[in-house]
Formats: C-alpha cells, structure tokens, sequence
C-alpha cells in the first residue's frame, strides 16, 4: 500500500531541565521508589547486564514488535545527549533488540543508557562500549528491520507506564520510573528520606537491634505470644 506509515515519530514531548534532574544524580533507586508511595520500580527481570555506575536522565520511549529493531534506529533522529532510551518490544527474548554496534552509535549521541524488556547480544561489545544497558536478558539471534514501530509515545514496560520526558534512574538494584510531572515534588521528599537513611544507618552503626516502631508493635495488642 503506498505512502502507508510504518514507523510513527513524536518530537513534541518535552524533557526535564538538567538542573532539575541534578538532585537525582547518583540517588539510590530504592530512594525514588521511597519518595513514590514504595512503587516506581520496573519488573525485576529487567536488570542490568553488566556492571556500570547509576544512571538518571530523561527518557525517549520506542515501541517496536517482537524480532524487530527498525523503530530504535529512526530514533537516532530524536535521541539527545543525556537521554535514557526505554525500547518496549512486548518482553520478546527471541532475538535481541540491539547488539554493541547499534550501542556505540547511541554512545557516541551521549546517549545515558539503554532499558528494554527485550533481549540483548554482543554482552562483551556492549560492556566494552560502556553504555549501560538494562534487559530481560541475552540472545545471539538477530532482529528483522521492517516495523511497525513508534518513537516519543507512551510505551508500556516491566509493568509500568513511561512516556517520553519522565525520569529514569537505574543502578543495580533495577530502574525505576518517576513521572515528568511529579519531578520537582519529590526532591524534598528525597532529602527527607536520605536523612531519615543516615540517622539509621547510624543508629544501626552503634548496635541498634531492633528499631522503635518494632518495640512498640511488640508491646501491643496485635501480637500474640506463645511460650
């Protein structure tokens, strides 16, 4: 069918500034999971393939189907230094969404990191690229380039909602997800949770056993004693 569209490409998403990303530079997942009620975090099949430093940036979603890279590519055309690209393929692991080549182009773009719920190949190119990467897991088999495919819509992915500008933050516990809209709002709440984390990390340094709120359950009605 002539002029039939293929793949679909929105560049009218907007992306967080740097400096409001700067607070999450090096956060801890579990701190932005903490600031979202304990929810945010991606399927934990979705992890990272080799060892790298935390990442955050703002993420370009890309929905391609199953054996099919051809949308990752197109998105070179909207991809800029500092993004996460966040490839949805439905959690096929038949064959691999990128491999190290397509890597190191989106490296040399400046490129953050890469989140799929598909799978990888070349783990050794990848890892000496070192790009970070986060996938379901690893296959030698190849994709096919033909589509259908969409680039800067919402995209569905290790059981969340991501749409194009919403932070991702990746380390090796996992990648987590904090709504665009919902940016500025939690960096109280994160200064908050690290200071409550370095006042138990120091109470546990000088031999804290049990913390307070355990003490209390204990003491109260809801637990029943058998001796």
């Amino acid at each position: 069918m002539p002029n039939e569209t293929i793949i679909t490409i929105n560049r009218k998403f907007s992306r967080p500034s740097a400096e409001l990303l700067k607070p999450f530079s090096e956060v801890p997942t579990g701190y932005v999971v903490d600031v979202q009620n304990r929810r945010g975090a991606l399927d934990c099949s979705i992890k990272p393939m080799f060892d790298f430093p935390p990442i955050a940036g703002p993420a370009v979603t890309v929905q391609t189907v199953p054996d099919d890279n051809l949308a990752p590519y197109l998105a070179m055309d909207v991809l800029k230094a500092g993004d996460v690209l966040v490839i949805a393929n439905g959690g096929w692991t038949g064959s691999s969404v990128i491999g190290d080549l397509i890597a190191g182009m989106f490296k040399n773009i400046g490129v953050a990191a890469i989140v799929t719920d598909g799978a990888v190949r070349d783990v050794a190119g990848l890892e000496q690229v070192g790009l970070p990467v986060f996938a379901r897991g690893l296959t030698a088999n190849s994709p096919q380039k033909n589509g259908p495919g969409a680039v800067g819509l919402e995209v569905s992915i290790g059981g969340a909602v991501i749409r194009s500008g919403d932070l991702i933050v990746g380390d090796r516990d996992g990648v987590v997800v904090l709504p665009q809209e919902r940016i500025s709002s939690a960096i109280d709440g994160l200064q908050a949770i690290r200071e409550k984390e370095r006042k138990i990390e120091a109470l546990i340094a000088e031999g804290l056993t049990k913390p307070d709120w355990v003490k209390d359950f204990l003491a109260g009605h809801g637990v029943k004693y058998i001796d």
